[in-house]
């Protein structure tokens, strides 16, 4: 199984609507991924390592999916229409990671 982690890194004054990517944004992704999308997770940034700090990412979403070549099938077709959602949301760039779950 993969995981394929969509970041949002803190920036002191940027946008995001948490409410939005969780009811709209994530669903959409789901419905146009259909099978291929095992499961998702959303994270939303509180703090920092040390007291006091913003956190790493102000957000990010994690989606599980059997294999790369699955994901790729799944998300592909759909990119651009879910691409163009991200500012319905917020004014910052996405930093994404593709990662092999090996304890699940």
């Amino acid at each position: 199984m993969i995981k394929v982690s969509v970041m949002y890194p803190y920036k002191e004054g940027a946008r995001f609507d948490h409410d939005y990517y969780r009811d709209k944004h994530l669903p959409l992704v789901k419905a146009r991924m259909g099978e291929h999308l095992r499961s998702y997770t959303i994270d939303k940034g509180l703090a920092g390592g040390a007291p006091g700090t913003p956190p790493a990412y102000v957000g990010m979403c994690h989606l599980f999916c059997d294999s790369v070549e699955s994901f790729q099938q799944g998300m592909g077709p759909h990119m651009k229409e879910i691409m163009g959602d991200i500012p319905n949301y917020t004014d910052l760039s996405p930093v994404l990671q593709t990662s092999e779950v090996v304890v699940g």
